[in-house]
This record gives C-alpha cells, structure tokens and sequence, in this order.
C-alpha cells in the first residue's frame, strides 16, 4: 500500500505552483510562437512577441508571468490505496502547499483571495483558501493537476442551458465578442458540455488543463463529435477577427477544448471559461516516494524575438503632458510613456468615490495625470516594483466620469481590454485617452518602472495608490480623445480581411 506523507504531498502543492508562476507550458509557447510567425496585424504581432519576450524573461528570472498570479485550483485523484500518513485534512494540506508557495520569499506571488466575498472581502494574505476537486480512482498513486487563474480570464466564464435542439456553436460565436478582450487573448477556451449545471463549469474548467494540440487533430481528423466541434469552432473564432488583446488580428483562440459528459433528455448545459495568455498549469503524480520533482525547461525552447519596443512609437513625457498633446494621438498609436504615473483599481476607485461623496479631502492630487489600473506583485532583490501589468479596465468604467471631471481631474487612463460605450462617450467629452498596455506582459512592463511608492490606502495592499515613475513603457492608444476605439475599428478591420482571405484560398 503506497503511503503518502503530509510534508511530501504539501511541498510538492508548493513547488508546483511556484513552477507554473514563471514557467509556461511549452506547448503554449509553441502555439504562440506559430501565432507571432503567421500573425499579419501589426498591432497584434507586436502584443504577441511581448508575450513570448515577457514570458522568456520570466522564465531566466523566475519571477511571475502575470501580476494576476491568479486563484489556485487543485484536481486531485487519489487511488483508493493510497494510505496518508498526515495529520491535516486534505484541504489543509492544499492550502498550506498553496500559502508556501504565494509567501515565498524568493518569489512572493500576489495575495488576490478575498474571505467574506459580498462583505468585507477581507484579502486572506497569503491567497488561501484553494478551490479543490477531488475524484477517487481504482490505484495506489495521487494524480495531481494545479492551475493558477487570473481574474480576467475567469471573469468571462459564461453557462446556459440550451435547447437540445439548439447549436452549441451558434452560443460560442454570439458569446465570444461579448466577453471583449479582458481575457486577454490569444488563449485556449475550455468547453463543458452536459451533466448538470455545475458539473459543466468543471467540466469547462477541466478542459483546460489538456495540451494544445489542434493542428494535430486537424492533422489526423475528427472522430466523433467533441473533435468536430473543437475544429469547427478554432476556425470561426478565429475568423471573427478580434486578435491578441482584442486588436484584430488572425489569432484569436490557440485551442479549442470540449469535455462532455450524460444529462437529462431535457436539457443541454454548457459552460464557456477561456484562459488567457498567462495560461498556468502542471500534471505530476506522487507515489509515496518522495515529494515531486520539476525539470525546468531548456530556455532554448523559447524563441528569442528581437523587441524593443513598437515599432514608430511616440515618446510622451507625461510629466508635462497636456489635453492639447493628447488631443493629437489616435486610436492605435503606439507610446512610451516616460515620468511619473499613478495607479488605483477597484478598491482605491470606491475609497475616492466615497470620500467625495463625504466631502472629505483626496490624498493625492489627481489633476493632469494619468491612472495605471494595476495591482502589482511585491519586489525582490532591488527591483522597483514586481511584475506590474494591467488590470482590466471595464470594472473602473462606473468611476470614469468621477476620476475625469473637475473634481479629480485627470487626463487619461491605462489598462488592459476595452471600455464600455458609456465610458468611452465619458472619455470622449472630456477629450482624455484610454491607453492598454499587454495583459500577459507583466514582467516586461514593470522593467520600465524604476521607482516606486505607496501615496495612499495601505491598508489595500496591491490595491494601494502608487506612484510609479517610468522610462519608456509601452502601451498602446485604445480610446482616443475623439471617441474611437481600437477594441471596435481593429476587429470588424480583422474579420473582413480574414473573409477576403478565405475566398481568395477558396477561389
């Protein structure tokens, strides 16, 4: 009988998720890399080598590949011979291997999980507790999955119950562009398909643990009806044009995966949950012999892009930027941003609204400066700051017209995916600028960020008010002063021209 100890089972939890916090899968990387080389948008080639440059860096560096280094998820299949020898219960023992790994020195991984969630969502410090899935088996070993996901991707989950009679794809396609690019694409969606309700959103969940592997199914062909769905929807996603980070682009989804599973005659469940371009996940097993082992990869397996920087970007010194100098810019032009910068996100946007509502005084002055919606991961070894990329923006649109008028009064913002239509006509009256830099770049942002300090709320942690001052950090101009969007112009751009090569290969 295979015995398996506590300390074994809680530092291999750890381990594993320090692992993935720096390491993508290289099938991901693969996948990616084919993306860069047949990638014909200029905008979306360039986001997709910040992913592959940030993604190298953070692998030499061992340090996360997202500032999101998201909620741990545990899928656990324990051989019903497995003898334990511990004294924790197995939530226990996930959430300790889980605390070990989000407060390790070495690389402290950011604390998101917030206890209390529709009260005083009180940040648990140390990102416990784990959400566990737990499946008993015929065997003498623990099969293990880890999975770390951000905020942005699990964000746009979908479900509904369809009609039997209905077209699952038809859903996918009048779903996909609602979701907008908060989940940071290029991804891999993950479907689930039947049961019951809950049992589809695992299933969803799941799917997304498989490797990437659709050119091979295209290769060999479809053989049954899960396959045919995989093909059919990879290839019209991908037509729809929206592209990496929503800029339009021919690569939308890296893989499709589809889990299925028996369900009333009445009925047809399906969940949707993408995960986004800092895809995190290992398998391991343990069979009593010891805590698991990790081999890193070999940094030749990435690709060395030569980047450094947009190509044609305009320098902007934002410390003495004006509406005039941003009444020039235009939906798609890339910067450098060069000077001092703020940030806030949810948390410090309602502490703001709040005390203006009070009629208190703000603890910093806001006027003529730009706000960096991030939550970034706590330094190391004399960085500045930690990994530091953007947070998705439509959770700040309500606050837009406060943070722009007269009483805050600033002059634009930055994070990541689209604004909503309300937020953009707010930016357009008030002639700002919404700017995006690259959700799944992290670690590559915060290298323009030389210095940093806490101005306000300490008490949020990684939601506290900063100033950053930055050197040369790229974004791109998503809403301009006039009120177009890059989220909107770039795709319906991308899915014509994606119909026009279609016909052009089918003729």
């Amino acid at each position: 009988m295979t015995v398996i100890r506590q300390e074994d089972f809680v530092q291999s939890i750890a381990d594993a998720f320090q692992f993935i916090s720096y390491y993508h899968p290289l099938d991901f990387i693969e996948a990616v890399k084919a993306a860069y080389d047949r990638e014909q948008s200029p905008a979306a080639k360039d986001a997709l080598a910040q992913i592959l440059v940030n993604s190298r860096l953070c692998a030499e560096g061992h340090r996360p590949i997202c500032q999101d280094t998201g909620m741990a998820v545990v899928f656990l299949r324990i051989g019903m011979n497995v003898r334990w020898e511990a004294s924790l219960g197995l939530q226990e023992m996930v959430d300790e291997g889980v605390r070990r790994a989000y407060t390790d020195p070495g690389n402290p991984l950011r604390a998101s999980v917030l206890a209390d969630p529709a009260g005083s969502r009180r940040n648990t410090r140390d990102n416990t507790p784990a959400v566990v899935h737990v499946e008993l088996v015929p065997g003498d070993s623990v099969d293990l999955r880890v999975a770390a996901k951000g905020g942005g991707s699990e964000n746009k989950a979908r479900f509904t119950v369809l009609n039997p009679s209905d077209s699952i794809v038809d859903w996918v396609l009048s779903e996909l562009p609602q979701m907008g690019a908060g989940w940071c694409p290029p991804g891999v969606l993950g479907l689930g398909i039947g049961g019951s309700p809950e049992k589809a959103m695992v299933l969803a969940k799941e799917a997304l643990l498989a490797p990437i592997d659709i050119q091979a199914l295209q290769a060999r062909g479809p053989q049954n009806r899960a396959e045919e769905l995989r093909l059919e929807l990879y290839g019209k996603v991908n037509a729809l044009g929206i592209g990496a980070q929503g800029l339009g682009g021919l690569t939308t989804v890296l893989d499709v995966k589809v889990l299925d599973y028996p369900t009333h005659a009445a009925s047809l469940p399906v969940a949707m949950i993408p995960n986004c371009a800092a895809t995190r996940h290992l398998h391991f097993s343990l069979d009593g012999r010891g805590p698991a082992q990790f081999v890193p990869p070999a940094l030749s397996a990435w690709p060395q892009i030569a980047w450094s920087g947009p190509a044609g970007a305009r320098r902007v010194n934002l410390d003495s930027l004006s509406q005039a100098d941003i009444a020039q810019w235009r939906a798609g032009d890339a910067l450098l941003l060069s000077g001092k910068l703020l940030t806030g996100r949810d948390a410090a946007h309602k502490k703001i609204a709040d005390l203006i509502a009070r009629g208190e005084p703000l603890p910093v002055d806001f006027h003529n400066r730009f706000i960096y919606y991030v939550g970034p991961v706590d330094p190391v070894q004399g960085e500045a700051v930690g990994p530091a990329g953007p947070t998705t923006a439509t959770r700040m649109d309500k606050f837009t017209e406060l943070m722009l008028g007269s009483q805050v009064g600033l002059l634009g913002m930055i994070g990541k995916a689209e604004r909503g239509p309300e937020a953009v006509e707010v930016i357009r009256r008030h002639g700002a600028a919404y700017c995006i830099a690259v959700g799944g770049a992290a670690y590559l942002v915060a290298k323009a960020i030389r210095a940093a300090r806490v101005l306000a709320f300490p008490e949020l942690g990684m939601e506290a008010i900063y100033e950053f001052e930055v050197r040369d950090m790229p974004v791109t101009v998503a809403v301009d002063s006039l009120g177009r969007s890059v989220h909107e112009e770039g795709p319906r751009e991308w899915h014509t021209k994606i119909e026009q090569i279609a016909k052009t290969v089918h003729a």
